[in-house]
Parts: C-alpha cells; structure tokens; sequence
C-alpha cells in the first residue's frame, strides 16, 4: 500500500506534457474574418486539441504566405486566387484548410449614385488594389454587359477603397468586402451597392484559407487545429450574440459599430467544414486564371490542394 501511495505521489507531481506549438500567420489585422481562430484560442479549444497556438497579425500582409513557403510559420491566412498565382511563381504551398469559404469580394458603387449597372461604368474610372486577378474578375463582370476592361479607366488606390470611392475619386471599386465596405459606407452615411462577382460569371471560391509549405509542415497538427476551428465555427453559429462578446472582448479596437455589423454579415460565410476541400471548386477557379491568360498552364488540384484528415 506504501509503495503504491509513493507511486500516485510520484504521478501527480510528474509535469503535464508540453502542448504542441503552432505559428499561425493571419493575412491582416485581426478583424471579424478571424472570428473562428479567436474564438477557438479563447474558448480552450486549441488547448484541448494540445495546441499552444501564437496567433500573429502581419506587417505587411503579403509576407504570410512566402514566411510560411520559408519555414517561418506552421500556418498563413491566405486568398484562394493568389495561392493559385503563387504554386505558379514556385512557392511550395497548399490550401490545408478553410476560413471563409464563400467570396467576399465585389464591386462596389454609390447606391444613389449614377451607376445603375455595370454596364454603365463604360468610359468611367474604377479603383482596385491589387493587380491581376481583380482585373481578371472584372473583366468577367464587365464583359456580362458589352464593356471590355480597355473602355474603362483602372486607378490603383492602393488599399483606401471606400474613401476612394465616397470622396468621388473613382466611379466604383473591385476588391471592396461586402462585410466590411458596405458596412463602412453606410455608417458613414454614403451607402453603397454591390455587385456580387460570383452572380456574375466568376467562379465560385474560398475567399480566405490556410496555406501551408506541405514538405515542413505536420499533418497532424494542422488536421487539430482545423478540429479547434470547426468547434469554435459550431459556437459561433450557434450562439452568435456570445461569440461575439468573446471575440470583441480580446481587444478595445474591436467594440466598434464597423466590427459589430461585419461580424453579423461574415457568420453565415465561415466554413462550416474547415478540413473538407471542393475539389472542384479549385479546378473551375484554375481554369478560370488560364482562360484569362495570367497562367500558362492548368496544375492538377493535388498541387493546389489538400484534406490533411486524408492524410
């Protein structure tokens, strides 16, 4: 009996084992996007997957994805149509999982404005910020109504696209959030309407996803964190009101009118499968980019893609 109480002693001091690291590497500020990662680190279930996640906001947004191709970070929050551009340029990286899986992107205009339609920015002046698939896209959208992307006056106003767009330096904006523009317009009293590109002849896709470098990063990892983001996603969905004051309690910056409308507009567009990959989805948006000449070639979805539970 002695020895046995000298054993259970010997146990209950033993230290606990050292949860599993992970560096995840957001594609901006933390914002209502986020919602799923913040929630799974404030809830405990990272911590129940034995994961010690550091969750790490950019300086400079596009450096996520090419620290991570580097070794520098498990995980990047990154954009289905750059990842495409990216394996094309030779970065070693693969969708691992889901954020937002529906396209928040979409033109944008002034509601009380003089453009209708799109067909009605013939000859007019349209801000965007980032070059390539934006001009892809709106090359679809305008060419559903006879205007070719030469008969309108492309502006790069850099990342100010509402202000842009209000203060009447440009006539409408590609690449505005419909969960973070049009809330931003609104509340500063110059409501705006969208044109949502995917009711426009764009293909489909996952607007935010998780890239990783697949030769250094562990599956096994990356397929309990994705376990912790689709419960904290179930909780979201579930007790939206609460979820909200969990997220919006991490930090002041975030208990704003903007934050609190775009955390609404972005719950129904979480993943509601993280882990689950649309093949298919991935093929038609590869297409897509060759149709409009910014690849040469059509890589097969096993370059682009991946179910790490599958693994």
């Amino acid at each position: 009996m002695k020895k046995l109480l000298t054993t259970l002693a010997l146990l209950s001091a033993a230290p606990a084992f050292a949860e599993d690291k992970m560096t995840v590497l957001l594609d901006w500020f933390v914002n209502p996007d986020h919602g799923p990662i913040i929630v799974a680190q404030e809830k405990g279930y990272f911590t129940d997957q034995n994961l010690d996640v550091e969750i790490i906001a950019p300086a400079d947004p596009s450096a996520p994805p090419r620290l991570v191709a580097a070794g520098q970070g498990d995980l990047a929050v990154s954009y289905q149509p750059q990842l495409h551009l990216q394996i094309h340029e030779g970065l070693p990286l693969k969708r691992v999982g889901t954020l937002v899986a529906t396209p928040l992107n979409c033109l944008l205009v002034l509601k009380d404005g003089p453009i209708k339609t799109p067909a009605d920015l013939k000859g007019k002046k349209i801000g965007f910020s980032v070059a390539g698939v934006e001009e892809a896209v709106l090359s679809t959208v305008l060419g559903n109504y006879g205007v070719k992307l030469d008969e309108v006056e492309l502006v790069n106003v850099n990342f100010s696209l509402s202000p842009s767009l209000m203060s009447g330096q440009v006539d409408a904006v590609i690449g505005a959030y419909r969960n973070f523009e049009l809330n931003q317009m609104d509340i500063e009293e110059h409501p705006g309407t969208c044109f949502y590109i995917e009711e426009e002849g764009v293909p489909p896709y996952d607007e935010l996803i998780y890239v990783a470098n697949p030769a250094k990063m562990d599956a096994d990892k990356v397929a309990r964190f994705l376990a912790a983001t689709e419960k904290a996603t179930q909780f979201i969905v579930n007790h939206p009101q609460e979820s909200w004051e969990i997220f919006s309690g991490t930090s002041p910056e975030l208990q704003d009118e903007l934050n609190k409308r775009a955390w609404k507009d972005t719950l129904t567009r979480f993943a509601l499968r993280p882990a689950g990959l649309d093949a298919g989805r991935y093929s038609r948006f590869e297409e897509f980019l060759q149709e409009k000449g910014l690849t040469k070639g059509i890589n097969p979805v096993s370059d682009i893609a991946i179910d790490v539970t599958a693994q």
